[in-house]
């Protein structure tokens, strides 16, 4: 298409819009208060943060434009940057898929059961999600000294002599973050697949068995996953969301900035340039990076889910 003709069809495109807009004016009045909070919370602060990746900017002093130099620095010269981007490919590779089935493996379990104890089943696997101490019970279970639960476990078993240092050894750091990643992997998608199997008409499982369904598995991929495409997306974009932006988990057992940088992530890579350092246009250029590859995730997601079903 030439720049001419895209020229015509955005104005198009525009016309059509605002003739759409008079026409439904009450329908875009109510969608007005949340696009405003939206527009002003979160797309104007990625556009600044992305303004802010080509610039030079510690708060104090204007932003200075600098060209592509954050991001060359960033992957040419930043070693530690290139250790967080392997653990957290590592964190969303393991955590990311193993927690969504199990999200949807339980939920699809716990809807089999009745009301009353289905309520309570929701609760005690949403529950490490809420929880504001959840840390400390794995900083107990994996404390350094004799004391902690594990060590003591394996030496009563007489597998080790000595404690091991499950959170400052850097050969075990990352098995402990990726354990407690995915026991807290059960978060809001896990409510959605609840939700969206209650909304599926048990008429079509009638109607399915009559068409020549003849087990629960043909069941699923034929009837339950298509009727659930949009709780299987909302749970995949936070799932992925919820891996890349793991942080919490490191800096609370492992320490921040952790041993040798061990359990360093893209998130603590951020925080330690935004909060700490305050190199504002660097820490844009890790944001920036971090979006585009939740970007093409959440599009890779969006092409393999829509094959379900079909």
């Amino acid at each position: 298409m030439s720049y001419a003709n895209w020229k015509v069809a955005k104005k198009r495109q525009a016309r059509y819009l605002l003739k759409d807009i008079k026409q439904n004016k009450t329908c875009y009045g109510f969608l007005a208060p949340y696009a405003i909070i939206f527009i002003t919370f979160y797309v104007i602060p990625v556009v600044i943060s992305i303004y802010l990746s080509f610039t030079y900017y510690n708060v104090l002093q204007p932003a200075r434009f600098i060209g592509l130099t954050n991001y060359i620095n960033l992957i040419l010269a930043d070693d530690v940057f290139l250790t967080a981007v392997k653990n957290t490919f590592l964190i969303a590779a393991v955590t990311g898929p193993i927690g969504y089935i199990m999200a949807f493996l339980f939920a699809w379990l716990i809807h089999e059961l009745p009301r009353g104890i289905r309520a309570f089943a929701v609760l005690v696997f949403y529950a490490p999600t809420i929880s504001g101490q959840v840390y400390v019970m794995w900083a107990l279970i994996f404390s350094g000294d004799s004391l902690g639960y594990a060590n003591a476990w394996l030496t009563e078993l007489g597998l080790i002599d000595s404690p091991i240092l499950w959170l400052t050894n850097p050969d075990y750091m990352m098995g402990v973050v990726l354990l407690v990643t995915l026991w807290m992997s059960l978060g809001t998608g896990f409510l959605s697949f609840v939700a969206g199997l209650n909304t599926i008409p048990t008429d079509q499982y009638e109607a399915g068995y009559v068409d020549g369904i003849k087990n629960r598995w043909q069941e699923l991929w034929y009837i339950t996953l298509p009727n659930m495409k949009s709780m299987l997306m909302f749970g995949a974009v936070m799932a992925i969301t919820q891996t890349f932006n793991t942080a919490d988990v490191t800096m609370a057992l492992c320490g921040f900035p952790s041993t040798d940088y061990a359990a360093r992530t893209v998130v603590t890579h951020l925080i330690d340039y935004g909060s700490y350092r305050f190199e504002m246009g660097y820490a844009s250029a890790i944001a920036t990076v971090l979006f585009l590859t939740m970007f093409l995730c959440n599009k890779f997601i969006q092409k393999a889910l829509s094959k379900i079903g079909t």
